[in-house]
């Protein structure tokens, strides 16, 4: 199938500002843009683009004062088939893990598993190592956390959202990946797309989401403990340890966001 996606965020600056955008759709999917989803800003301005310690592709640029509209819109491929599922997908010896996913494996300024060790441990060690425990964290988050917009807070962590038991899908996504770090997996935290494709409507409005990757059996495995359930047209943008290594936007100065739309909708065969 083919989808159209993008975004558009105005803000507000006093003065210029420096500003890092991660707007742009991962380079793992760079063959299947069929229109890139250039990044367009107006007024317009120089970008400056380059790749973070994780791969993901940044922008810099430096924001005027007044009003500032930064926008995407590019058409992707998609295989049309929902996340991959591995039922006998193995948990891997500490010391048998590749090098590059230790750093998943260590805690982290939103998902603090050196705090929930023993949570973790008395709670999901019983569970068979593997696709089983890592999708008893999944079954275990998505119903603990209550979904609620209102309650969002950007300094949230995953012992604040296990406590406090509500927040957003970042806050889901910390959550598990701190459990599962706790309990020696390595785990990556994501944002990008996740279209409706699939699901009943009426839809919520459309907004970015996060999911986390979780190293098993050789393999990073997508899971989304906010939905937890049969997703297709899933569209990464950039991965890290947690939210602080992937803010769709980071301002160098005061801002305020004034409008924020996306979209990811999928094409008619027939669609330009």
């Amino acid at each position: 199938m083919r989808m159209q996606l993008g975004c558009r965020l105005t803000f507000s600056l006093p003065a210029p500002t420096p500003m890092i955008i991660l707007l742009n759709v991962h380079y793992s999917r760079a063959s299947d843009l069929e229109r890139p989803d250039l990044l367009v800003t107006d007024p317009a301005g120089p970008l400056e683009a380059y790749r973070d310690g994780f791969g993901n592709w940044c922008t810099r640029l430096v924001a005027p004062a007044g009003q500032m509209t930064i926008s995407t819109d590019g058409v992707i491929r998609d295989n049309e088939l929902s996340d991959p599922v591995g039922h006998e997908a193995q948990q891997h010896p500490v010391d048998q893990l590749p090098g590059d996913t230790i750093a998943f494996l260590l805690p982290s300024r939103y998902a603090e598993s050196d705090v929930l060790s023993d949570f973790a441990w008395a709670n999901f060690s019983q569970i068979q190592p593997g696709w089983q425990r890592v999708q008893a964290i999944c079954d275990f988050v998505h119903n603990h956390v209550r979904f609620d917009y209102t309650q969002s807070r950007p300094t949230r962590t995953a012992v604040e959202t296990l406590n406090e038991a509500v927040g957003v899908c970042r806050d889901f996504t910390h959550l598990a990946v701190a459990l599962c770090r706790s309990l020696n997996i390595p785990a990556r935290y994501c944002t990008g797309y996740v279209s409706d494709v699939g699901q009943t409507p009426p839809f919520p409005p459309m907004d970015f989401a996060a999911w986390m990757e979780v190293y098993l059996g050789g393999t990073w495995w997508t899971f989304d403990p906010r939905n937890n359930d049969v997703r297709f047209g899933r569209v990464l943008i950039a991965r890290g340890r947690d939210a602080a290594d992937v803010p769709l936007s980071h301002s160098f100065g005061k801002h305020e966001l004034q409008g924020f739309e996306v979209w990811i909708d999928k094409l008619e065969d027939s669609a330009a």
